[in-house]
């Protein structure tokens, strides 16, 4: 079977790292380069392939079909054109493209791509920016609402979520050492301004959705998963809570509608999110309380990047993915 070329920019962080495993597992692709400048010259085995990491300078774009872009925020935009330039697809999974961070690339927009929203978009694509995890359990937990107008006007969502120490990246931090971390939770960018809220606001925005926006993390004792907890005040009651979810996210592959609350185990190492909702009790507005959990390195990251991926490439989209 003829296999599609891809390569890897920033091979050796944990999401570069997720990529390269799931590219190497993909039936129909084949790595032909992994970039690490601080590791070039070690390997690494990817599932069951001897990976030898080039510097970036060194890696031959042109070799690529496609190139997924791994590399730090405001490092990653030069490297985006550069591929492009060598005729590969590129989906850059730095927030360098997406919404509400200002960057440009050329004339033409660069989709964001949050699959389940803009799927059609992403089809026809050169280049797709790949949403942060945040935002991508954020979003998807929100969108059948904002869709259908059942956000009150002038309301604020509130959003805490928690997150597994890999979604702090692979540079070493005294404050993620296991000492540090284990038996404790703590929230961090406290005051509203975590940098996803740029990209978070800009889509609500483009939904022609008017609230505020209210969100805080946390960082979890655990290596990977998101669990997003969101208070949403809507028009009237819903009588039947989980209705909007289950038919906007009908046939949705990735999407899974649950009574049940979600916990991380359900979504770890899976390419899903996993969402419920109830109304809240004794308030005086209706409000819908959301919980959305998904894996912040598959769903959130690599999976999700390999998902857009598929589509830019005209493969089954689901081909090669953890479900």
């Amino acid at each position: 079977m003829h296999k599609l070329a891809i390569g890897v920019l920033g091979a050796s962080g944990y999401a570069g790292r997720e990529l390269c495993e799931l590219v190497a597992r993909h039936p129909c692709a084949r790595l032909v380069f992994a970039t690490a400048s601080d590791r070039q010259g070690s390997r690494a085995r990817f599932g069951g392939q001897d990976v030898a990491f080039v510097a970036a300078e060194d890696a031959r774009l042109g070799d690529a079909q496609l190139v997924f872009s791994a590399l730090p925020h405001g490092a990653s935009a030069s490297w985006v054109r550069a591929a492009h330039d060598a005729g590969a697809k590129v989906v850059d999974l730095s927030a360098d493209l997406r919404p509400g961070n200002g960057i440009a690339l050329g004339s033409g927009s660069v989709p964001y791509g949050l699959t389940e929203l803009a799927r059609d978009t992403v089809r026809g694509a050169e280049i797709v920016a790949n949403p942060g995890c945040y935002p991508t359990v954020t979003l998807l937990a929100l969108l059948p609402l904002l869709v259908r107008g059942l956000v009150a006007p002038g309301a604020t969502i509130t959003v805490n979520a928690a997150s597994g120490v890999t979604g702090a990246g692979f540079t070493p931090r005294r404050e993620l050492m296991f000492a540090e971390v284990a038996d404790d939770f703590r929230p961090y960018a406290i005051g509203n301004e975590h940098r996803h809220l740029a990209e978070m606001r800009a889509v609500l925005a483009s939904l022609d959705c008017d609230a505020d926006l209210i969100f805080t993390p946390h960082l979890l004792p655990v290596a990977r998963g998101i669990l997003a907890t969101i208070t949403v005040p809507v028009t009237e009651p819903l009588v039947d809570v989980l209705a909007p979810w289950r038919e906007h996210y009908e046939g949705e592959p990735f999407i899974e509608v649950s009574a049940e609350i979600p916990s991380l185990r359900d979504v770890v190492h899976r390419n899903v999110v996993r969402i419920t909702a109830t109304m809240a009790a004794g308030v005086r507005a209706p409000t819908v309380i959301i919980v959305a959990a998904i894996d912040n390195l598959v769903k959130g990251a690599a999976g999700q990047a390999l998902q857009n991926a598929n589509l830019l490439l005209g493969l089954e989209e689901t081909m090669g993915l953890p479900v």
